[in-house]
């Protein structure tokens, strides 16, 4: 039976997805990749001109996802401070569900790749950054958090500690859960 349009490019990237997930973190080639499709690499370049855009489709999904997740957190929570931390543990729980999109959040994946990817992601991190200062000015204007608060140094501050749990979780090969200790440590970051 044959694949309706835009299946195999999305199967393409599932299994992609699923190849970063292997704790070693060895490069992916296309062969490997076709291999592990039982499609020949021209197959795969069928659907992709290369496997920058097909990291960049992974990149896509992981935006669409966390900046969706995020702007429904901000439409219907109405405290500031609520909205960091529901924010705080999504980025957090999305690593812990998607371990393979997680080495692409912290660039691991994207070693030796086109160095836009590279680019991308930190881009996306800077957007993190924002809405995150954002929600702190919105909790800073309720009085839920102390007025002598700089919003852009806890902004930092917040990004840094969910990078820095997606390493964690990365480089123990999946095995810390990003999202250890998370409710001892929320209010220390507040």
């Amino acid at each position: 039976m044959p694949m309706k349009p835009g299946e195999r490019k999305l199967q393409i990237l599932q299994t992609l997805a699923s190849m970063l997930e292997n704790p070693k973190g060895e490069k992916i080639t296309t062969a490997a990749l076709a291999a592990r499709l039982d499609v020949s690499e021209a197959a795969l370049y069928r659907h992709f001109a290369s496997k920058a855009q097909m990291f960049e489709g992974l990149i896509e999904f992981i935006e669409q996802t966390l900046f969706g997740l995020v702007n429904k957190i901000t439409a219907e929570e109405t405290s500031g401070l609520k909205q960091l931390e529901a924010i705080m543990s999504s980025l957090l729980g999305f690593a812990k569900k998607n371990p393979g999109m997680t080495r692409v959040l912290i660039g691991d994946a994207l070693v030796n790749e086109d160095e836009r990817l590279q680019t991308r992601i930190n881009q996306l991190h800077d957007r993190l950054e924002a809405t995150l200062k954002q929600s702190l000015r919105f909790a800073i204007s309720e009085k839920q958090i102390a007025e002598s608060t700089d919003a852009a140094a806890q902004a930092n501050l917040m990004i840094a500690f969910v990078i820095g749990r997606w390493h964690q979780f990365a480089k123990s090969g999946f095995r810390r859960d990003p999202t250890e200790q998370w409710a001892a440590q929320w209010p220390a970051l507040v």
